[in-house]
Parts: structure tokens; sequence; C-alpha cells
């Protein structure tokens, strides 16, 4: 069993706010797969490619 990494939480309550997405669930599986080949959580996933695409546009990710 693998362990999955995620991103360490920094705000005084525990809890970030969410953000949600509804997509078709053939597409989870497949965005499940590709985070669980890197180690990590969907949602730690996702927040990755968005960093990755804040530092393309010259944008220092804050976070």
């Amino acid at each position: 069993m693998s362990i999955v990494k995620r991103d360490k939480n920094f705000n005084r309550d525990g809890k970030s706010p969410t953000f949600q997405i509804r997509i078709p669930q053939e597409f989870r599986e497949q965005l499940n797969v590709e985070a669980a080949k890197d180690g990590v959580s969907l949602g730690n996933w996702f927040k990755e490619l968005a960093r990755e695409e804040l530092r393309r546009r010259g944008v220092v990710p804050k976070g």
C-alpha cells in the first residue's frame, strides 16, 4: 500500500476552503489514475498543475 502525499495545511483552524467541480465519473477515474502514479491525492495533483500554470504565466504561486 502506498502513502498519498497531501499538502500541509497552514491555516489556524486546520481547514482550507473547498473548491468543488463536477466532472464525469470516467474522467475522474482517469485523473485518479494519473494522480496515483505521482503518489499524490487528486486535490494536490490539481494544485500542482495550477501552480505550474501560474509559473508558466510568470505569476509566483502563493501557498
